[in-house]
């Protein structure tokens, strides 16, 4: 028995797209040969509760830390290194490089013989850093492999690294379950509930923070409601850009043709995604670089569900489109550009379609769960 320990901050019931990416890896190994070591969601009796009760319903053994952050200290070294000699872990998988893979050195110590440290978008930001640039290093020497999305995230992790740990970075992006979104996933009856039925929609899902670019979209709406008059821009999920976006909608005169859901549940999100005829979310680099898109699973999904998308060209993004085939790439933060590929798609059913199919195609080909889930074992 080979058995694994995954020390993450990122695990449900913390909510976001990097826990979702562990979860499902978690739930796709061996129960009987894998222990997660993760930090509590938050303070107080309902993060406890909540903690408490997602780690019940798992297959695997959750052992959670006191803190809401891990950090490689000497406390969680030790605490790290006592569940990989108490389970007899042979491998150990960090589900962000930066700043956990740091500890990779005294996990090997410890009797750890493979170590793999998955990168996000972050590291990307580390890498550009002199501070954070070296810590990356030091993770690379550390560690057996560091894991990448994409071309733009490797390219920039890898300038970091030494030579020798760049060559050995291997490619482990999230996956798409195709059994869940796909084209019959209740998107009618969402329509139906919004009064939306027999109106065009151009749907948004995402967290509401500036870079997804959910602002391009509503500068881009007068434009597109000159060419395509009863068109919706439907914006699911909640964020703290909330209150900035519904001013902003309202101040360019496009309010009435607006809707936002706020948050969804994870079990509604693939019908969501089914009540749009075009997926947009022209995401934006900002901060220099610092605050920029890893991948953009999102396009991924909605390419399962049969949707062509419409992608911002921020860092990785670029990665989850098949350009003039699944959708296309617009720079962040153009509203024409936005305006013009939106228009093309919801003006033309078949090219729609046509670009739907190929997308769900892809996903199915490329990006399914079962297939990340083997290159993962294989790497620990």
């Amino acid at each position: 028995m080979h058995k694994t320990l995954i020390v993450t901050n990122d695990f449900p019931p913390r909510p976001g797209g990097i826990q979702a990416f562990l979860h499902n890896m978690a739930l796709r190994l061996d129960p009987e040969e894998l222990v997660v070591y993760a930090s509590t969601w938050k303070r107080g009796r309902e993060g406890v509760d909540a903690t408490a009760a997602f780690d019940a319903e798992q297959p695997f053994t959750v052992v959670r830390d006191r803190t809401t952050m891990l950090l490689p200290t000497p406390r969680v070294t030790r605490t790290a290194a006592g569940l990989l000699r108490e389970h007899g872990c042979e491998s150990v998988w960090f589900g962000a490089a930066a700043p956990l893979g740091l500890m990779g050195p005294a996990l090997r110590r410890a009797g750890a013989r493979r170590l793999v440290a998955t990168s996000h978008g972050h590291e990307a930001g580390w890498a550009q850093l002199p501070a954070s640039r070296r810590l990356l290093r030091r993770i690379g020497e550390g560690t057996d492999t560091i894991t990448y999305l994409g071309e733009y995230t490797r390219s920039r992790i890898a300038a970091a690294l030494t030579p020798e740990a760049a060559s050995r970075m291997v490619q482990l992006p999230p996956g798409v379950d195709e059994k869940t979104f796909h084209p019959h996933s209740g998107g009618d009856e969402v329509r139906e509930r919004l009064g939306l039925s027999d109106r065009p929609v151009v749907v948004c899902v995402s967290r509401l923070v500036p870079r997804k670019g959910q602002d391009t979209l509503i500068l881009a709406m007068p434009e597109i409601l000159s060419k395509v008059p009863e068109t919706v821009l439907l914006i699911v999920g909640g964020g703290p850009y909330e209150d900035d976006l519904r001013k902003l909608a309202r101040e360019t005169g496009v309010d009435a043709s607006v809707r936002f859901t706020g948050a969804v549940p994870w079990a509604e999100l693939p019908a969501h995604y089914g009540a749009g005829d075009v997926f947009a979310m022209p995401c934006r680099t900002r901060r220099g670089g610092l605050d920029v898109e890893g991948l953009g699973i999102v396009y991924l999904e909605a390419s399962a569900t049969g949707l062509p998308v419409v992608a911002g060209d921020s860092g990785g993004a670029p990665d989850a489109v098949l350009e003039g085939e699944t959708g296309w790439v617009v720079r962040g933060g153009s509203a024409g550009e936005s305006a013009e590929r939106i228009v093309a798609l919801l003006q033309d059913p078949e090219l729609r379609r046509r670009m739907g199919e190929r997308g769900r195609s892809w996903v199915e080909e490329r990006w399914r769960w079962d297939l990340l889930a083997e290159k993962l074992r294989t790497l620990l």
